[in-house]
C-alpha cells in the first residue's frame, strides 16, 4: 500500500493521503471525524475512480442479484430519470445512506 505525504500551503500541516476507502474509520463523533480529515485525504486516484462511478478496483465490486415488483423498479428508473442519474447508482447511494445512517443509530 503507497502512502504519500504532501504539505499544504493554506495550513502548512503535513496530511497522509489514502488509497483505500476501507482505511477511513468509523467514527465514535463528529470531533472524531473532523480530526481525522484534517490529517487525511483521499488519494487523487481514489478521488477520480468515486467521481467516476466506480471503485478504481473491480474486486471491490461484486454483482448481486435482486427481485424488486416490477411497478417499484418502474417508479425508481422514472424517479432516476428525473434525477438525471442511474438508477442502479441511485440505489447504491440509497444503499449506501441507510447503511451509514444504521451504524450512527448504533
Amino acid at each position: 500500500m503507497f502512502t504519500q505525504h504532501v504539505t499544504s500551503n493554506t495550513n502548512h500541516a503535513t496530511m497522509r493521503a489514502f488509497t483505500n476507502w476501507e482505511e477511513v474509520p468509523l467514527f465514535d463523533s463528529e470531533e472524531g471525524e473532523a480530526n481525522f480529515w484534517a490529517e487525511n485525504r483521499p488519494d487523487l486516484r481514489l478521488m477520480e475512480a468515486a467521481l467516476a462511478g466506480n471503485s478504481g478496483d473491480s474486486a471491490e465490486s461484486v454483482t448481486i442479484s435482486l427481485r424488486l415488483d416490477p411497478r417499484m423498479l418502474a417508479r425508481i428508473k422514472r424517479l432516476a430519470r428525473s434525477r438525471y442519474l442511474n438508477y442502479q447508482s441511485m440505489i447504491k447511494q440509497w444503499l449506501s445512506e441507510r447503511m451509514e445512517h444504521e451504524l450512527r443509530e448504533r
